[in-house]
């Protein structure tokens, strides 16, 4: 099955376009559309897939393909959304990325081999797969972008190209394109929510930075450097979790802590301190994994991570932004994908304050924009 990560595939005929982030506690959706060579937000909205699982807002899901659908289709007309064009992210969780490095050789024995070379990091038949690579360019120095100066007593480094090998199962694919069919979406691509955030809040520059994800289920880890994704981990806990532990620690039923999460959250009143003290314990597992990643890829590349910039539903609990402040020696920020849209002056203050959520989501509709150039 011929698929591309990389690469733009159709062109709209619609002026404007959309860009749909189906996680997995919820879905968002944007419509932008171009004018001035500017992209315009025209609506945006969020939809919990919880109630559709008859479970509490919040909660992470697996919906058959016809709830997704249900649920899709109730958004866009609650949002108001006049477009059928759009692009439809795909969860890191439904993907697979690798590093691999193979030698030096062209573009047609790349093609070639690289196949071959995948068959060690895939579980199934390459057949049931679609596969995409690309090369990762050197560094423009002595040394390449995956190797440092050779140490004292060290061994000589590997030679070769460094290649980020892209792998999706066809079945999600094919859920995708029931989904989009199912709503009358013309979606003429899908793409990985790394690549989309990635493009919504991160900035051309030479230093290297790391994209936080907090959502429901999971903590996705990602380190760009040059507009170039260099290093992927996944952390298996989400900010369900601290709903899950308010509710343990407290005896509350889970509506009722996510709730307190969402009111209360870190919040620094004596009379909070037990909860601050439970949702501070879940989060800290969180961030010494993450400061583990960031270890990791400085000691591999001897370069540091500059910022550390919070994207997902999970990263605007209050006081969130504070205690990661304290936790990473780096500068924190907060996501702020809006920016990368024209929308009126009064509505800034909320957009700025949604903007980590919709990163995926806006991600995907800049991405269908380009398409139109």
């Amino acid at each position: 099955m011929a698929f591309s990560f990389f690469q733009n595939i159709l062109k709209p005929q619609s002026q404007s376009v959309l860009g749909i982030d189906i996680g997995s506690s919820s879905i968002k959706v944007v419509q932008l559309r171009k004018k001035g060579g500017k992209a315009v937000l025209e609506t945006y909205g969020e939809l919990a897939l919880g109630p559709y699982a008859g479970i509490e807002i919040g909660r992470a899901t697996n919906l058959p393909n016809e709830k997704i659908t249900d649920a899709l289709r109730d958004l866009l007309k609650e949002s108001n959304v006049t477009t059928r064009a759009a692009g439809i992210s795909i969860a890191s969780s439904s993907s697979l990325l690798s590093f691999i490095r193979m030698p030096e050789m062209d573009q047609k024995q790349l093609a070639t081999m690289i196949p071959i070379e995948a068959r060690k990091y895939i579980p199934v038949p390459i057949t049931e797969v679609a596969l995409d690579w690309w090369v990762i360019p050197k560094q423009e120095n002595s040394f390449s972008e995956f190797e440092k100066a050779p140490v004292a007593g060290e061994a000589p480094k590997e030679k070769g190209i460094e290649i980020l090998l892209v792998v999706i199962h066809n079945d999600v694919l094919n859920r995708l394109n029931q989904i989009s069919q199912g709503t009358g979406l013309q979606s003429s691509f899908y793409e990985i929510e790394i690549f989309s955030s990635m493009r919504s809040v991160i900035d051309q520059n030479l230093e290297s930075v790391m994209v936080f994800d907090m959502g429901a289920g999971s903590t996705k880890l990602y380190v760009i450097e040059r507009g170039i994704l260099r290093a992927s981990h996944t952390v298996n806990r989400g900010s369900q979790e601290i709903t899950l532990a308010l509710s343990r620690s407290l005896g509350l039923a889970v509506g009722e802590a996510e709730h307190i999460k969402r009111t209360i959250g870190l919040s620094s009143e004596p009379e909070h301190k037990n909860i601050k003290e439970i949702v501070t314990l879940n989060l800290d597992y969180v961030f010494a994994e993450t400061n583990r990643v960031i270890g990791a890829f400085e000691k591999k590349y001897g370069r540091s991570v500059s910022k550390v910039v919070l994207t997902g539903g999970g990263s605007l609990l209050k006081g969130f932004l504070d205690l990661a402040r304290t936790r990473f020696q780096t500068e924190v920020v907060l996501g702020d994908p809006f920016s990368k849209t024209e929308a009126p002056a009064f509505l800034e203050p909320v957009l700025r304050v949604a903007g980590p959520e919709f990163a995926v989501a806006i991600g995907i509709a800049l991405r269908k924009l380009q398409e139109s150039e």
